[in-house]
């Protein structure tokens, strides 16, 4: 049977070629693979959000900015690549996914320990918070504390369970977390610069506030139980606001209304006293003049208030209507009278 091949030549009968390499050439090749790493170790990128943190020899050297930059190959220098313009964040009780499409939270099994802590009233409370911060000196960072992270981790606990336990278990779950996330961001920070971490802390944030789920529905209840107290606190001094200064400026008014009343009584008698007093003197002085002007003054009073006017004469017999618009009434006797007159 004819084995299959090129022409006639077959596979089995195939040999490739003999290529003699030359003896000087055979150690060169290890030298030029050799040569092209270290110049491609000579070379380095510096990301934007980076800087270089350059060692001769496991010393400290220099730092570079950002872009392309040269060393000495390995070993003699190596690079520390340090983000410093890039925001980093810890968590703490919990764990946050990759994010994707929608944010998971991984619930691992051993941060649990992390997040429950002893308040100050030997209450237990489970908080869950993250620390974001940014690196301040890229040498501090790298050199003066081994393995910065796990220290830096430990440095969060230690002052968050410090801090709640100062404080109330009630005031952790309601109106203290603002302050608690405050003081721990101040703390950790003075933490830091006295370890010469390298870090500076951005923000302290408190993700969420529990107690322990075994006794939540209890703790819902309280809480609930002080929302409502405040509530019908809120409410009655609502209420106060509303109606005591309404009734102290009708007191008020009143007050005011009374003493305006005392002060025109006042005036006015003392002015009818001074009108009696003047009066007094002119009737010394005219008696017979001051009581004819008194009886016209009462006079001038009097009759406009009457409705039928008339004028009673002893001459006259009978009734002499006064202001008589109507028409000319003739009484008795009254024509003799203007006739005498004539």
């Amino acid at each position: 049977m004819e084995r299959p091949g090129f022409g006639n030549v077959s596979v089995g009968d195939f040999r490739p070629p003999n290529i003699q390499i030359p003896k000087g050439a055979a150690g060169f090749v290890p030298l030029a693979i050799l040569v092209v790493v270290l110049l491609w170790s000579a070379f380095y990128t510096v990301e934007p959000e980076e800087v270089g943190v350059v060692l001769t020899f496991g010393k400290f050297s220099k730092t570079t900015e950002p872009g392309l930059h040269f060393k000495l190959p390995y070993p003699v220098q190596t690079v520390i690549k340090v983000p410093v313009q890039r925001q980093l964040k810890q968590e703490f009780g919990f764990r946050t996914a990759p994010a994707g499409v929608r944010s998971q939270f991984a619930n691992v099994a051993n941060v649990s320990a992390e997040s429950l802590m002893l308040t100050g009233d030997l209450n237990v409370g489970v908080v869950e918070w993250t620390t974001q911060y940014r690196v301040s000196d890229p040498y501090l960072y790298t050199f003066k504390v081994r393995d910065v992270d796990s220290t830096f981790r430990d440095m969060n606990e230690a002052v968050m369970r410090a801090v709640v336990g100062d404080r109330s278990v009630s005031e952790m779950l309601t109106i203290g977390r603002q302050e608690i996330a405050t003081e721990v961001e101040v703390r950790l920070q003075e933490m830091c610069d006295q370890y010469e971490t390298g870090i500076r802390i951005e923000q302290v944030v408190l993700q969420d506030v529990n107690p322990p789920e075994p006794v939540r529905p209890s703790f819902n209840e309280v809480n609930q139980a002080q929302q409502e107290r405040e509530r019908m606190i809120n409410e009655a001094r609502a209420d106060f606001n509303r109606v005591i200064p309404r009734a102290r400026g009708e007191a008020a008014q009143t007050i005011f209304a009374a003493e305006g009343y005392a002060t025109d009584r006042v005036n006015r008698a003392e002015g009818d006293a001074d009108r009696f007093r003047a009066l007094y003197q002119a009737y010394r002085r005219a008696p017979e003049v001051t009581r004819r002007r008194l009886y016209l003054e009462t006079m001038l009073d009097l009759l406009p208030s009457i409705r039928s006017k008339v004028i009673i004469d002893e001459d006259i017999k009978g009734i002499l209507p006064l202001l008589n618009l109507q028409g000319e009434v003739t009484m008795p006797g009254a024509q003799d009278s203007q006739e005498q007159s004539r």
